[in-house]
């Protein structure tokens, strides 16, 4: 559990600037802070409203393209792979032996503010909400960038991981890898149970919980199911500080 003594003083500084004090051994200490992590889209926006239609159709096009093979066989690779390792990427880098940058640059090369559907004043929420905020996301950088910016997150998240930095020993692995978010904790000196991820995939959050995380499943329609490994439920970014507030009980 929390202590409200470790959420004070979570305010004042530039995004991705990390401050780390010293333990009396000499080394550096671990967050007392929250550490948000936030999954992107369909999370910080509503990615469902336009855009994964237009990524799941440039990816459906890249399949059918590079693998010479008819649509209904290239949707079907797409998801049966999206499904089994968690990104469709890792389908055709295992399989296929893409060139992982090319497959990336060419599914998320497109105008992402004209499709861009958000809460407003998502700035000032996050201007407010105490603790670090890092970006963890299966999407490639220069979209996320991109999302960020139009959202009006890019000044408030400056700690951004995307896909293209969930690598182990030279291996891709995205979200829902246990490995890759044990190791995340460790990067940003996050201690079991102070960092938070924040994500609409109840798969991942499985992962993230047996990983050290505490979860946020984010639904904006429907009732949720009761799960153990979900700490509490949003609808909206702006349930954020309530959440936090039943966090440290």
């Amino acid at each position: 559990m929390f202590s409200r003594q470790r959420f004070r003083d979570g305010r004042g500084r530039r995004p991705g600037n990390r401050q780390v004090s010293c333990a009396d051994n000499g080394a550096p200490a671990v967050e007392r802070r929250p550490v948000w992590f936030f999954d992107l889209d369909d999370t910080l926006h509503n990615a469902s409203h336009a855009i994964i239609e237009r990524i799941d159709a440039r990816m459906t096009d890249y399949v059918e393209q590079h693998l010479q093979v008819d649509r209904a066989q290239a949707n079907h690779l797409r998801l049966i792979y999206w499904r089994r390792y968690g990104a469709t990427l890792l389908g055709l880098i295992r399989h296929h032996e893409i060139d992982p940058h090319h497959f990336l640059r060419e599914t998320h090369d497109f105008d992402v503010a004209a499709l861009l559907r958000f809460e407003r004043g998502l700035g000032r929420l996050f201007a407010r909400l105490p603790g670090r905020k890092v970006l963890l996301t299966n999407a490639p950088r220069a979209y996320a960038d991109s999302v960020l910016a139009g959202i009006g997150l890019h000044r408030q998240i400056g700690t951004r991981y995307a896909i293209e930095s969930m690598r182990l020993h030279g291996t891709f692995r995205p979200k829902p890898s246990r490995a890759m978010l044990r190791h995340m904790l460790a990067r940003e000196r996050a201690s079991r149970g102070v960092a938070i991820l924040v994500e609409d995939n109840a798969t991942n959050l499985k992962a993230a919980r047996a990983a050290g995380f505490r979860t946020v499943l984010v639904r904006r329609r429907g009732r949720p199911g009761r799960s153990s490994y979900v700490d509490l439920h949003v609808r909206s970014m702006r349930d954020l500080p309530r959440a936090l507030a039943r966090l440290r009980r």
